[in-house]
C-alpha cells in the first residue's frame, strides 16, 4: 500500500510538469514573503549598493569606450599598463582643454539663460494667451467648454507648491551633486583596474560555478558583453554626432545659445527616444520667443538632423544589435525611471538587453531539459 501511494505521488506530482511548476511558484512566493518581512537584514547591503552603483556604472561606460583603444595599443606590443597611463594623461589634457576653452562659454550662456528664462516663459505665456483669445479659438473653446481662468489658477497653485518645496529640492539636488562628485573622484581608480584586469573577470566569476555550467556561462557572459558594449559605444557616438549636427544647424540659422543647446541635446540623446524630446523643449521656447520664422528654422534643423540620424548614422553605428522595438524601449525607460530615478533611465536599455540575453538562454535550457517542444517539432516535420 505505501508503495502504491508512493507511485501515485510520483505520477500526479513529481512527474506532472504543471503541478511541479505551480509548486515551484509557491516556493518562490513563500521566499519572497519571508524576505519582505526580514528586509531590515539587507539594509546595509542596500546602502552599500546605492553607494557603489553610480561609480561602477560610470566606470563601466568608460571601460567600454576606452578598452578598444587599450587593446589596439596592446596589439602594437605596448604593455597594457603603459597604454592605460598614456590614455589617462591624454584624457586629463583633453578635460583641461575643455575646461579652459569651452566651459567658460557654456557657463556664460547657461547663466544668461537662467536670468532670461523667466522673461522667456512670461513672454511665451502672453503670446499663447493672446492666441487663445483670438477669434480663431473662440468656437473651439465654446465647443470644448474650457475655462482658461481655472487652468491658470491650477498652474499658479502648482507654481506656489513648487516654490514652497524649493528648499527641500535644493537639498536633494545638493545631495545628488555630492554623490556624483564622489563617483567622479573614485571613477579613475575603478577604471584603471577594469582596464588592467577586466578580461579576467568573466573567468573569475565562472570559477564559482559547477564545471558543467562554466562553458555555457562563459557564452552567456560573452553575449551580454557584446550587447552592452555595442549599445554603449554606439549610443554615445550617435549622441556626439547629434550634438555636432545640431550645433552646426543652430549656427547656420543664428539661434541664440547654440553651443549650450547642442551640448544639452548631445547629453540627453544618450537616452533614446525620450532624451531628444526633453532636449528640444528649451530650444523650442527660445526659438518661439525670438520669432515665428526662427521657430520654423529650428524645427527644420531638428527634422533634418533626426532624418540624418535615423537613416544614416544609427543604422551604420548601432545596427540591429538589440532587436528591441521602440515602443518597448520607451516603456522600459519610463518604468526604470519611476523605479530607480536617473540611474534607472541610464541603465534601462542595457539592463533590458542583459535580461533579454539571460531569459533567451534560460528558455533554451528549459527547452532542452524539459523536451516539451519535441512533439510539436516532430509534427511540423511530418
Amino acid at each position: 500500500m505505501p508503495a502504491n501511494w508512493s507511485e501515485r505521488f510520483k505520477k500526479f506530482f513529481l512527474n506532472n510538469r504543471f503541478v511541479l511548476f505551480l509548486f515551484i511558484l509557491l516556493l518562490l512566493g513563500l521566499n519572497v514573503m519571508v524576505l519582505m518581512h526580514i528586509s531590515f537584514i539587507f539594509e546595509p547591503f542596500v546602502v552599500l549598493l546605492k553607494t557603489i552603483i553610480l561609480p561602477i556604472i560610470l566606470a563601466g561606460i568608460a571601460f567600454y569606450l576606452l578598452n578598444p583603444v587599450v587593446d589596439l595599443m596592446e596589439r602594437y606590443r605596448i604593455r597594457r599598463i603603459y597604454s592605460i597611463c598614456a590614455l589617462f594623461l591624454f584624457i586629463a589634457g583633453l578635460i583641461t582643454l575643455l575646461i579652459v576653452a569651452v566651459l567658460p562659454l557654456i557657463q556664460e550662456q547657461v547663466m544668461d539663460i537662467a536670468q532670461k528664462f523667466p522673461s522667456y516663459v512670461n513672454q511665451l505665456s502672453q503670446e499663447l494667451t493672446g492666441l487663445w483669445y483670438s477669434p480663431i479659438f473662440l468656437d473651439v473653446k465654446e465647443t470644448l467648454n474650457i475655462d482658461l481662468q481655472s487652468i491658470a489658477m491650477r498652474f499658479s497653485n502648482w507654481a506656489t507648491d513648487f516654490l514652497d518645496n524649493a528648499t527641500q529640492r535644493v537639498f536633494s539636488v545638493v545631495g545628488a551633486v555630492t554623490e556624483v562628485v564622489l563617483a567622479i573622484i573614485t571613477l579613475p581608480f575603478i577604471l584603471f583596474y577594469l582596464l588592467k584586469d577586466g578580461k579576467k573577470l568573466p573567468g573569475y566569476f565562472v570559477h564559482f560555478l559547477p564545471v558543467r555550467l562554466r562553458g555555457k556561462s562563459l557564452e552567456v557572459l560573452g553575449d551580454i558583453n557584446h550587447q552592452i558594449s555595442s549599445y554603449i559605444r554606439g549610443q554615445i557616438i550617435v549622441s556626439f554626432c547629434i550634438g555636432v549636427l545640431l550645433y552646426i544647424g543652430y549656427l547656420i540659422i543664428g539661434l541664440d545659445y547654440s553651443l549650450t543647446l547642442a551640448v544639452m541635446a548631445a547629453f540627453t540623446s544618450v537616452v533614446p527616444y525620450v532624451g531628444p524630446a526633453i532636449a528640444i523643449t528649451p530650444a523650442l521656447i527660445i526659438a518661439l520667443v525670438t520669432s515665428p520664422i526662427m521657430l520654423l528654422k529650428m524645427i527644420a534643423v531638428w527634422t533634418i538632423v533626426q532624418l540624418i540620424e535615423g537613416k544614416f548614422i544609427s543604422p551604420q553605428i548601432m545596427g540591429k544589435n538589440l532587436h528591441v522595438h521602440p515602443i518597448t524601449i520607451i516603456f522600459v525607460i519610463l518604468t526604470a525611471g519611476n523605479l530607480f530615478g536617473i540611474v534607472g533611465i541610464l541603465v534601462a536599455v542595457p539592463g533590458y538587453a542583459v535580461l533579454k540575453v539571460i531569459c533567451t538562454y534560460a528558455f533554451q535550457w528549459i527547452k532542452e531539459r524539459s523536451k516539451l517542444y519535441e512533439e510539436s517539432s516532430q509534427i511540423r516535420k511530418k
